[in-house]
């Protein structure tokens, strides 16, 4: 039981804070926030993303990538280019690294209004410290797994955050159904989203790529939008009010 509680915890954490800070909040700017506040969510990030940090910057410019290029060549995950869903995430992950490092070449519009605290990003994403938290996963299980089966939870703890991606940014253009016409592939995956925690209305964010609610539909919801409106509301967070367009009947 407490295996599956520490595996429920991390889904859902390293979900969130990557919905919230790396997509809505670094690649899409859907509301705003202070510096001080900006690298509390990076190291709230780090410690929940764990192992499978992402850089908000990488992250951001690569996301944008996708909405701008969506299912073409220069898409970095579609996968109308890729045999299957491991070439697509291989594929992601050199794209990723080569923006981390700075050796792409990046168009000027992808660049604006990015978090960058690179000491960070350098500290969490380096091998030692994604490496610590590999062994802190194994001898988390040592101590608590009651199942051979368990332990092969732990693959899923070190590349988490891959793993959220590659079940949007593949089955989410593959499978599901659509509130919008787009010029790409993007599709709804489930009408309620309690495991992608609202990036499974991959439709409706391509449709509304600036709107902090996923959920258009009267039975969708989007689960971390609340939590949005609290933060806006403490101050933590200042929220930008895009433009809607009709769902379709």
């Amino acid at each position: 039981m407490v295996i599956l509680i520490f595996f429920i915890i991390h889904w859902y954490f390293s979900l969130f804070f990557q919905t919230f800070f790396d997509h809505r909040y670094a690649a899409h700017r859907m509301f705003t926030m202070s510096k001080g506040w900006e690298k509390v969510f990076y190291i709230l990030s780090f410690i929940f993303q764990g192992s499978s940090y992402l850089s908000p910057y990488a992250y951001g410019v690569m996301h944008r990538m996708h909405h701008a290029y969506a299912d073409t060549e220069k898409d970095p995950h579609s996968p109308k280019y890729d045999d299957n869903l491991f070439k697509m995430m291989w594929r992601s992950r050199l794209v990723f690294n080569d923006i981390y490092y700075r050796r792409a070449d990046i168009e000027p519009r992808f660049l604006k209004d990015l978090p960058n605290w690179l000491a960070f990003d350098r500290f969490a994403s380096s091998r030692p410290v994604r490496l610590a938290w590999v062994i802190l996963y194994v001898l988390f299980y040592i101590q608590f797994a009651t199942a051979w089966w368990m332990y092969l939870l732990i693959p899923i703890h070190i590349i988490m955050g891959p793993v959220h991606g590659v079940i949007i940014n593949w089955f989410a253009h593959k499978y599901g159904y659509t509130n919008f016409e787009t010029t790409d592939t993007s599709k709804n995956l489930m009408p309620f989203d309690i495991f992608m925690m609202g990036e499974g209305y991959h439709n409706n964010h391509h449709k509304h790529g600036s709107r902090p609610n996923f959920a258009l539909k009267w039975y969708e919801i989007d689960p971390v939008y609340p939590f949005i409106r609290l933060f806006d509301k403490l101050g933590i967070i200042q929220l930008r009010t895009p433009k809607l367009q009709p769902v379709k009947s």
